[in-house]
């Protein structure tokens, strides 16, 4: 027994000492780590350190709620980011443009303005400077708003330089000022939102020049409390603590209030909107532990340009989706979806209306947006789709037989619903040989292969020859008969179901040359 005891003795001690090992070993690892700095002078570096999982910090504002430092961005990638420490969400992001991964040598740099550098190339990806601010500054700091500072403390005019709350990048958090200047964007930058002269809105960004951003989603002030004034100076949105997202255009009673769940309940907590990667507008302020939704912009799944996407049409009923033009891509989007828009519709030799392009003509569609189109009147299906025909900005017209309205889209087809019979579409697909210089080069590939099938054909039809000598005429033709009755007949539905007959779908030939 006594044997038995010492024996245990033995053993809590080794696992006492080996305790005490582990926490001298954090302690030591946690006084190794630098803690983040609470300004910033001329002359600081910081180098990034890949070994960090997640974000490494460089600057803290005074609570410790939020940091700037480096931030690991879809697993792989670097960015410059302010963050909400309790919830690692990042409140505002730098976007280098020219993204780096996770294990780059960068490094973070101030001298009068922030500078973000490729050490290894020795490139700089972001800088204040290049963002907005030509003054220096002395000093660095991060406010307990989460508004990141470059301050000037010397000279005539001392004050703020450049400040993170003018630069946005998907997110306002409250009691920053959201201006015409500035816009959101989702991480992708398919979506935006902006602001107007007396409202904000949200957009599909387009992927290239060529087409017009498609307004999806806006909301206009009701100027209930105060009226904005042409030429009384810009409009602002700002998100207010007691739960909503106002409009004004001079400090004062508001011009609109777009209330959120909990407005004027007495929640006072952070809030946040943010531009969500499906293009939906949410609002949130945090309990605690979580970020709570507090408002969300757009209800309607065939609302949103994310639900179906480019080319396709939205059923109301369940959000469901199919190809306007019969056809997938082979991946999971409609055939068109994947079309350049650069350069417009027009031919490429002349610079004359039409050019080639596909014609998809289709009954009982509407724009879900079209409150938010221009409308002209038309006396005919024919006369409003005369009139995007001969207009190489317009990508598709939608007529009414109802009212006689002729909605205009200079934006490729997106964001169409089911609708009565009496609702007539038209729209454009830019063709392969419309896409300019990528164009001709696929125009080039396109007629290699096919001297490459000829030759492949041509040989087949030579060896075919002498199998007939070989193998007599008669069995030949049986074996060939054979060969042409077996079909292959599975043909895969794709992710969407087709509309109707390919009759619909026509190649418009504009050799107007």
């Amino acid at each position: 027994m006594e044997a038995v005891m010492r024996r245990n003795h033995l053993v809590l001690a080794l696992g006492v000492a080996a305790a005490v090992m582990m926490a001298s070993l954090a302690a030591a690892a946690d006084e190794a780590a630098p803690a983040p700095a609470q300004e910033l002078r001329r002359g600081f570096s910081a180098a990034h350190d890949p070994s960090y999982s997640e974000f490494q910090p460089v600057l803290s504002d005074p609570t410790g709620v939020f940091a700037l430092g480096f931030l690991r961005v879809n697993s792989t990638m670097l960015d410059l980011a302010v963050i909400h420490i309790p919830s690692s969400f990042p409140l505002w992001r730098a976007i280098p443009d020219r993204p780096m991964p996770w294990s780059a040598a960068a490094s973070l740099s101030f001298d009068g303005g922030l500078v973000l550098t490729d050490r290894a190339a020795n490139k700089v990806l972001w800088s204040t400077a290049a963002a907005g601010s030509a003054a220096a500054g002395d000093r660095a700091v991060l406010l307990n708003t989460s508004n990141l500072q470059i301050q000037s403390t010397s000279g005539s005019s001392p004050g703020v330089v450049w400040q993170s709350f003018d630069y946005p990048s998907e997110t306002i958090v409250q009691g920053q000022n959201f201006t015409s200047a500035a816009a959101l964007h989702t991480f992708d930058r398919r979506f935006a939102m902006r602001m107007g002269s007396n409202y904000f809105a949200l957009y599909i960004e387009p992927p290239s020049s060529g087409a017009a951003a498609a307004m999806y989603w806006r909301h206009t002030a009701l100027e209930a409390k105060a009226q904005i004034v042409p030429g009384g100076g810009p409009t602002y949105a700002r998100v207010e603590p007691d739960g909503f997202l106002a409009m004004y255009q001079k400090e004062g009673p508001p011009a609109d209030v777009l209330a959120f769940d909990t407005f004027n309940r007495g929640v006072r907590a952070l809030r946040r909107v943010t531009l969500e990667p499906d293009g939906n507008l949410r609002a949130y302020y945090w309990d605690g532990t979580r970020w709570a939704l507090d408002y969300t912009a757009i209800t309607e799944p065939c609302e949103l340009p994310s639900t179906c996407g480019a080319y396709s049409v939205c059923a109301p009923a369940g959000g469901r989706c199919a190809c306007l033009a019969n056809a997938t891509d082979g991946s999971t989007g409609c055939a068109g979806a994947g079309d350049s828009v650069g350069g417009g519709l027009c031919g490429t030799t002349g610079g004359e209306v039409g050019g080639l392009y596909w014609a998809v003509r289709r009954q009982g569609v509407e724009p879900v947006n079209k409150e938010l189109l221009g409308f002209e009147r038309a006396a005919s299906a024919a006369d409003c789709e005369a009139r995007c025909e001969r207009d190489c900005g317009c990508w598709g017209a939608v007529y009414s037989n109802g009212t006689g309205y002729c909605y205009l889209m200079d934006y490729p087809a997106q964001l169409l619903v089911e609708g009565d019979k009496r609702k007539l579409g038209y729209f454009k697909v830019r063709s392969l040989q419309e896409e300019g210089r990528g164009g001709r080069r696929r125009g080039s590939g396109t007629k290699a292969a096919l001297l490459a099938v000829g030759v492949a054909a041509v040989a087949a039809a030579a060896a075919f020859g002498a199998y007939r000598v070989w193998e007599r005429r008669r069995r030949a033709t049986a074996d060939t008969r054979q060969q042409l009755g077996a079909a292959d007949d599975g043909l895969s539905p794709g992710p969407y179901k087709n509309l109707g007959s390919f009759s619909s779908v026509e190649l418009t030939n504009s050799f107007r040359r």
